[in-house]
């Protein structure tokens, strides 16, 4: 059966991510839901309010992978130029768009609230673009070719991925299996080295542990083919029983 794989790559925006000031949630959300749908999170980018930076790493990042997921950057204020750059990206006029004006007004209606120049900037988005629906704060996000793009706000970023992910294309859903290694990563990293490379349509991660006394080493064995995974834990498995009789011997 041949493997179809679906690759993705997100641009995280926002001053306040690059000096500390905002600790950013929505990385890792991504990449475990990402995971689970079987599309392959490449790579993150965390860029300033900086419509040149945002204009470049979309164009590139869009020609390289089947998705981009961006946050950040699509509020009221002055420094929200998201919607903006992504146009600038497409070449395509960005614009208040009639159906989010009217989500929107009807909220702050509804509110008591003035439909200020300020909120109005929340439903501007690149022409032609379709809505990513925010069942948080009614202000959508939208979708214009393969960019995705959401807000920075972790539960309406949550909130609006959830709603997405269903409509995308997902592709095989990796797995994995652990294994538990007694020793640190100095005693079997050559030879867990050999395995990976007998064993390239998989990927063995090695992850350290210290429990206050001694090193040890959680071997995770990642793949989409269930019998690969497994060939190449058994390899792991056969390597750790060697290191333990010539330690035992020794």
């Amino acid at each position: 059966m041949s493997e179809k794989i679906i690759t993705a790559a997100m641009i995280a925006i926002g001053d306040e991510l690059l000096s500390g000031r905002t600790k950013d949630k929505n990385i890792s959300h991504l990449a475990d839901m990402l995971t689970t749908a079987g599309i392959d999170l490449k790579e993150v980018r965390i860029i300033g309010d900086e419509e040149q930076t945002i204009v470049a790493a979309v164009n590139e990042l869009r020609a390289r992978f089947t998705y981009v997921f961006t946050s950040g950057g699509i509020g009221p204020t002055h420094d929200d130029i998201t919607a903006e750059a992504i146009s600038k990206a497409f070449d395509l006029p960005c614009e208040h768009d009639q159906k989010a004006m009217d989500l929107l007004g009807s909220v702050y209606k509804a509110r008591d609230l003035e439909f200020t120049d300020a909120r109005k900037r929340m439903a501007r988005m690149p022409r032609g673009a379709t809505h990513i629906t925010n069942p948080v704060s009614t202000a959508p996000g939208f979708t214009i070719g393969n960019v995705h793009v959401m807000a920075g706000v972790p539960s309406i970023f949550q909130a609006m991925l959830d709603g997405l992910l269903p409509t995308l294309e997902t592709g095989t859903v990796i797995q994995s299996t652990i294994v538990e290694c007694p020793y640190g990563e100095g005693t079997i990293g050559e030879e867990l080295s050999d395995i990976q490379n007998r064993h390239m349509d998989t990927v063995i991660g090695s992850y350290p542990k210290f429990d206050g006394r001694n090193y040890s080493t959680q071997i995770v064995v990642r793949g989409r083919e269930p019998a690969r995974i497994s060939e190449a834990a058994r390899e792991v498995e056969d390597m750790l029983e060697r290191t333990r009789l010539q330690r035992a011997g020794s």
